[in-house]
């Protein structure tokens, strides 16, 4: 059973507590028949996740209140737990359960009271797939760099162009996009829309397989013409808004990545107090002890900075891009050590295709891309201490 001594931390309240008592117990008795066809159906499985964690009211956590959610706006602490406690279980589970949030979260953000009314209600019911479309095959962590383009043609803009790398592309309900608009150059000159998937002049044209496979794909934008109203914000505000939502969100990878080092850690446990070697248990042998040291502190390294990032966030800080950033590369980076020692504790059952440490071991990877690659991380905490001295020295 993992440790949950970190739940009495002064970064939680009463309530945090509890949600992730019964998450846990939820996740234990419901997750299985939900993954079930998870091999051989993983669109079907992804919708059934969704569907799932939306009746068991986890889906209240990504959209606010005033759209039938637990909270006015949303609470990064609840977030990342929930995050951890899916990822512990399930990755998938996880996967499925951030991108409604991630997806939605410009809409929940600045979006119109008519759309929030028409999507955010359906993204906490289950009865849409959201998606968020940033990534290019030329821009990824460089968003200032994005080609697609959005021009004005009466009351209508027009999409061109092409992303890629987009979870939950070829079964979302409705993508948030970003394109280029053109007020400035670089990043002020970039827009957000609501797109639902059958508006014409859309297109999935690629699904692309991973290690740790989830719906991903690349999206064609053809002529695709949206009403204004599908404008999110104002023009230009593009980039504002998909940093603001990452400055959500960010956390929460941390916090994934969290939940599967702690499943590693748990079965390296279990597996060093079992096995017998040379006559003895595996966790008698000195170097073991030294990896699950180095493991069990690994863990609680990056869920300091996870909570401390959160809780910073759910505190009214305007921005947290320098802990959300400290989180996100700490967390992700060690999660992916700790994990690695999980497999050599494991020997060869380790990298047997279905143990669960070789599960983990594909699972983690991906974490140290997405949402900015660790060394983009390293860039963007280095800014913020140069600009935090230059600002002290006046």
């Amino acid at each position: 059973m993992p440790d949950q001594s970190f739940l009495d931390w002064p970064f939680f309240e009463d309530h945090h507590r509890t949600l992730a008592a019964e998450l846990d117990a939820w996740a234990a008795s419901e997750l299985p028949a939900l993954l079930a066809d998870e091999h051989h159906d993983l669109d079907g499985t992804c919708r059934k996740l969704v569907q799932g964690l939306s009746a068991g009211g986890w889906s209240d956590y990504v959209v606010p209140a005033s759209h039938g959610g637990k909270f006015d706006k949303l609470d990064v602490r609840s977030l990342c737990l929930i995050r951890e406690t899916l990822a512990r279980h399930a990755g998938l589970a996880d996967f499925s359960f951030v991108m409604q949030g991630l997806g939605s979260g410009p809409v929940t953000l600045a979006g119109t009271p008519e759309q929030q009314d028409a999507w955010l209600p359906k993204v906490r019911a289950g009865e849409a797939v959201a998606a968020f479309a940033l990534s290019e095959p030329e821009a990824g962590s460089d968003v200032a760099a994005l080609a697609t383009t959005a021009e004005e043609d009466g009351d209508h803009y027009v999409l061109n162009g092409t992303k890629t790398w987009i979870s939950n592309g070829g079964i979302a309900d409705v993508y948030t996009v970003v394109a280029r608009t053109g007020e400035a150059p670089g990043a002020k000159g970039l827009s957000a829309f609501v797109v639902p998937a059958d508006t014409p002049g859309f297109a999935v044209t690629d699904r692309i397989d991973v290690i740790a496979p989830h719906p991903l794909g690349t999206l064609t934008f053809t002529d695709c013409r949206v009403p204004k109203s599908a404008l999110i914000g104002q023009p230009g505000q593009g980039f504002k808004l998909s940093m603001m939502n990452l400055d959500v969100f960010r956390s929460t990878v941390g916090a994934a990545a969290l939940g599967f080092a702690r499943k590693a850690l748990d079965l390296s446990l279990d597996r060093a107090g079992t096995r017998q070697l040379f006559g003895a248990p595996m966790g008698d042998l000195q170097l073991v002890q030294g990896k699950l040291a180095d493991m069990a502190l690994r863990v609680d390294a990056a869920a300091l900075l996870v909570y401390r990032a959160a809780w910073t966030k759910d505190n009214g800080a305007p921005r947290v891009t320098r802990e959300a950033s400290m989180a996100k590369l700490y967390a992700t980076d060690e999660a992916q050590q700790v994990i690695d020692d999980a497999v050599q504790i494991f020997g060869g059952h380790g990298v047997v295709s279905g143990n669960p440490v070789e599960t983990l071991y594909r699972e983690i990877r991906a974490l140290r891309i997405y949402e900015g690659a660790s060394e983009v991380q390293k860039v963007v905490i280095a800014r913020q201490a140069l600009a935090e001295y230059a600002a002290a020295r006046g």
